[in-house]
């Protein structure tokens, strides 16, 4: 049996500039701790390195008016992070029609002065695709 070594604990800024980030799509201090040897996997998609997440995301979030709100924070052993949260989001052309969707971010650290991300796994959902895609 192993021990459960994650904890709860208080929301770091590098969290809350990244989600920012991803809302704004203004990727400059949220995305420093990505580099050219980050992985991300989002859902089936598997995208490498800083610049084709950043692309990812314009991809995703730009019809999007989307808000991310961190809900949990956890930190484990071994440099992994857990969040969990709540997306709010309309397609820019139905602002009314606003769809709401949890989400989790595992954070694979490399380091964590200055934070540098190994992985990134994030699952968003469920969701009614239809309502914003």
């Amino acid at each position: 049996m192993t021990d459960n070594t994650a904890q709860a604990t208080a929301v770091p800024s590098w969290v809350l500039k990244f989600v920012d980030a991803i809302d704004t799509l203004d990727f400059g201090e949220g995305f420093a701790p990505l580099t050219e040897n980050t992985d991300m996997f989002f859902g089936t998609a598997h995208i490498h390195g800083v610049e084709a997440i950043k692309a990812f995301f314009v991809k995703i979030d730009a019809p999007l008016i989307i808000t991310h709100e961190v809900l949990e924070f956890w930190t484990a052993d071994n440099g992994v992070r857990l969040l969990r949260g709540e997306a709010t989001m309309a397609k820019k052309s139905e602002p009314d029609k606003v769809v709401r969707a949890p989400f989790t971010h595992i954070f694979y650290l490399d380091r964590e002065e200055p934070v540098r991300f190994r992985t990134l796994r994030i699952t968003a959902g469920p969701l009614q695709t239809d309502a914003v895609m």
